[in-house]
């Protein structure tokens, strides 16, 4: 549940970011404020996509059963690893200049009255949180060993949701307890540490398909010290991929994920700075 409520909490948190910046940024002007109506029809539409991909996720899940049903949670486990990589390393490009890129496409749409512009982009980038939160979600409930009653999904829910608004109220304060730098460096953090364990459960479902081979199995037995079932051991197995018992095959693509992340986030990094160093040239 704990993983459900963290999802859901980041992604709304990022859900609110933009859907806040273009609220205030049209609600400045008169003329932006026309565009208001269109705004809350982008984000209804762009939950409407999360939801339908959502029901067809389940459709998919339901018609499924046996070893196809195992494949399919793998393939989702592996999907939303791959996706949460992909945010973590896009909003590192994109963080510092997310504001104006909106507030641009915004000023686009409204200067030639095309409001239904407006609506797609608020769509777009509503139903991109949405569905990385289905996908997201999937991934996580269908790696768990023991699955959750629907009320606590939907209570873990409504908690995530209800700790993003607070979340976001505290940060458009300003202050320096929590800002949205450091919001973001310890999201990004969690976010990939799931993503390690999103990984590792895809890899169990795949070595009980007997696709992955094993190696060694296992390499170490750790129960003793830390038990993934229960207490601090079943928290990092739910948000680092712990095992007591790993196969050596899943260790060396553990460590494998986390090389390719590092490289990727320096490299993020090291485009960000020579971005930030080009001087912009005045004609």
């Amino acid at each position: 549940m704990e993983q459900v409520v963290f999802i859901v909490w980041r992604e709304s948190v990022e859900a609110l970011l933009v859907v806040g910046i273009l609220f205030t940024w049209l609600s400045a002007s008169p003329a932006g404020r026309r565009g208001l109506p269109w705004l809350w029809g982008g984000v209804a539409a762009g939950l409407g996509l999360a939801l339908a991909l959502a029901l067809v996720l389940l459709g998919i899940a339901s018609w499924l059963s046996g070893e196809g049903q195992e494949w399919f949670q793998a393939i989702m486990a592996l999907v939303a690893c791959g996706l949460v990589v992909q945010m973590v390393y896009w909003m590192k490009l994109h963080g510092r200049t997310l504001k104006r890129e909106l507030q641009d496409g915004a000023s686009q749409n409204m200067t030639g009255s095309n409001w239904w512009g407006l609506f797609v982009l608020t769509m777009i980038a509503v139903a991109r949180e949405g569905s990385e939160t289905v996908v997201f979600l999937y991934g996580t409930i269908s790696a768990g060993e023991s699955v959750a009653g629907t009320w606590q999904l939907v209570l873990a829910g409504v908690l995530g949701f209800l700790a993003a608004l607070f979340t976001f109220w505290l940060l458009q304060l300003g202050g320096k307890l929590i800002t949205w730098r450091r919001f973001f460096k310890l999201t990004e953090i969690l976010l990939l540490l799931l993503a390690s364990a999103l990984l590792v459960s895809g890899l169990d479902h795949l070595i009980s398909l007997e696709v992955l081979p094993v190696l060694i199995d296992p390499v170490w037995d750790s129960s003793w010290l830390l038990d993934a079932n229960g207490g601090v051991g079943k928290v990092l197995a739910d948000f680092a991929g712990y095992r007591a018992y790993p196969a050596l095959s899943q260790l060396l693509i553990w460590v494998l994920y986390w090389v390719v992340v590092w490289r990727l986030l320096r490299h993020a990094d090291a485009l960000v700075l020579r971005l930030v160093r080009t001087p912009v040239a005045i004609v």
